[in-house]
């Protein structure tokens, strides 16, 4: 006996939103800001205070007409062009217009950052951890979840740009007016939407988080070096990318705010492709399927440290493009470092209280902090892995066979120690090259490796004292990235803006030999790797008495 069968009514034409789409979107709006009151309050409040601490500097540093006048100068040479902005900045330089030029687009860098990690940590984390399933089997609409982290990232958005701009305009320094310090604001806000659209788009495609951001971020770096092509070029590219976009308001010199529609109107776009694409897949699942694997684990995929590196490997790639290409970078104006910095009698002053026989290696030594840096947020996040992988619940049948609980944790932190430690020879390898290059001084190569190498016992002491917050207070595990900005604080603002030298002996990072600019000290070397050790045999102890956590 046969039945007939029929196409279900709601299947004969294509589905369309209606209002019960967004069923529930205000509740998990309200829950998103609920969850996070303290890391949003930490992006605002660090990128605000960068700002103001930023324009006060600019205000003190280029005090006079005469001054400004040099900085605009040595501005005006192609590799400086790339790391800043385009050249119609240099017209009317004063300190506004220096803010815009040397800032902006940096900052734009870092409002997509924080814009992907809103977005994806409240749509693809969810539904990857199984949380999402949960919510939507209540009355919550299907677009409700992307559309409360869209609406979480602009309200961010927003109050950076509002607070930026009542900061700016507190501070009444010469040329900063409200109408000029409301657009700077907002051309956060604008950029900052664009790339939470990608994300919203990206989150579609993988079924995984890191997946998502890494497609998202990785299209906020192409947009960063289509701007920096444009701007040393014709200047085409830089209309290619929303970061370029947004520097073309020209604030403080024209106060442009009809680039911004550009940039609304891509948001718009990408935001109306997420929702689209979200109604093509299932729930936990991506666009793109996965791949198939192999029928049997390779070797290495067969042992702790193999199966840890696979999972950092996308991470530790993207770090060492990145840390390449900022090597690249600052190599390429490394020639240009004594002419930037002639008229700046404050950094002058930081530069020779570094040493270094030629302005050039007391530059590269003050740079280097900031490789460094960059590398430490790579092994705080790598050591972080095993709070996620834990939490996950990806930890515990793992140990439940003959692992232990020291091997399992030692492949993560290995990898962190190797990988950290790998990102700075490539950092210091792209800007010896390019600084060789620049300056015609072949010898820069071996020096500026090593001077990136130098870093790593403080790489290892980060990674100690992260493993110490996993292994005894595994939830307080954010309190880890302390160590990285306040090394950059103290390291790389620390001699401009003449902080205590007591302040830069508690980072890690401060007992450090700077070179090429010092002689290299072995023992406060041995000191830090000693340090080091302790704190990763102490985490590891930690971790050993307690429970595993799964949420």
């Amino acid at each position: 006996m046969t039945a007939a069968t029929r196409t279900p009514p709601h299947l004969e034409k294509p589905v369309t939103a209606g209002p019960g789409d967004f069923a529930g979107t205000v509740a998990l709006v309200r829950f998103g800001l609920r969850r996070d009151r303290v890391r949003s309050a930490v992006w605002l409040l660090a990128l605000v205070l960068g700002t103001l601490v930023t324009a006060a500097e600019y205000d003190t540093l280029y005090a006079t007409a005469e001054q400004r006048a040099g900085v605009a100068e040595t501005m005006s040479s192609p590799a400086a062009l790339a790391m800043t902005g385009p050249q119609h900045y240099l017209d009317d330089y004063g300190v506004g217009s220096i803010l815009s030029h040397q800032l902006l687009g940096f900052m734009a860098v870092l409002t997509g950052l924080m814009s992907v990690l809103i977005v994806t940590r409240h749509t693809r984390n969810e539904e990857e951890t199984g949380r999402a399933e949960l919510v939507r089997s209540t009355v919550v609409g299907r677009h409700a979840q992307l559309a409360a982290a869209l609406t979480l990232a602009a309200l961010v958005n927003v109050a950076l740009a509002l607070l930026v701009a009542l900061g700016l305009v507190s501070m009444g320094i010469e040329g900063i007016g409200p109408g000029g310090a409301l657009l700077y604001g907002f051309a956060h806000t604008a950029v900052g939407l664009v790339f939470a659209g990608v994300a919203a788009v990206t989150a579609q495609f993988t079924a995984h988080t890191r997946g998502a951001s890494g497609m998202a971020l990785a299209v906020v770096a192409v947009a960063y070096v289509l701007r920096a092509a444009g701007d040393v070029g014709e200047g085409a590219l830089s209309w290619a990318t929303p970061i370029g976009w947004v520097q073309r308001t020209y604030v403080f010199v024209d106060n442009r705010w009809w680039p911004l529609l550009l940039c609304l109107a891509l948001a718009a776009l990408t935001t109306v492709t997420g929702f689209v694409l979200s109604t093509r897949r299932d729930v936990g699942a991506g666009l793109r399927p996965a791949r198939s694997g192999r029928r049997t684990a390779s070797g290495a995929l067969t042992r702790p440290l193999g199966l840890a590196l696979r999972l950092h490997r996308a991470t530790l790639l993207g770090f060492g493009a990145g840390l390449l290409v900022m090597g690249l970078m600052y190599g390429s104006i490394l020639g240009d470092a004594a002419d930037m910095v002639k008229d700046v009698e404050q950094v002058q002053e930081a530069l020779a209280e570094i040493g270094g026989s030629t302005v050039e290696e007391s530059f590269a030594s003050m740079v280097m902090v900031v490789v460094a840096v960059v590398a430490a947020v790579y092994v705080v996040m790598a050591t972080l892995r095993l709070r996620a992988e834990e939490s996950a619940g990806r930890a515990e049948p793992l140990l439940a066979t003959g692992l232990s609980r020291d091997r399992w944790a030692g492949s993560h932190v290995a990898v962190a120690l190797l990988g950290g430690t790998g990102l700075l020879v490539v950092a210091g390898l792209g800007f010896g090259l390019s600084g060789a290059a620049s300056t015609g001084d072949r010898a820069l190569v071996a020096k500026l490796v090593l001077a990136a190498v130098v870093y790593a016992p403080a790489l290892w002491v980060t990674v100690g004292a992260t493993v110490v917050v996993f292994g005894w207070c595994p939830r307080a595990g954010a309190a880890a990235w302390a160590v990285p900005v306040y090394a950059f604080l103290v390291g790389y603002l620390g001699p401009i803006l003449r902080l205590p030298q007591a302040m830069a002996d508690i980072s890690p990072f401060g007992h450090v030999p700077r070179l090429p600019a010092a002689q290299i000290s072995w023992t406060p070397l041995l000191a830090l790797t000693a340090v080091a050790a302790g704190l990763i045999l102490l985490g590891i102890a930690g971790f050993r008495r307690r429970d595993l956590e799964c949420t």
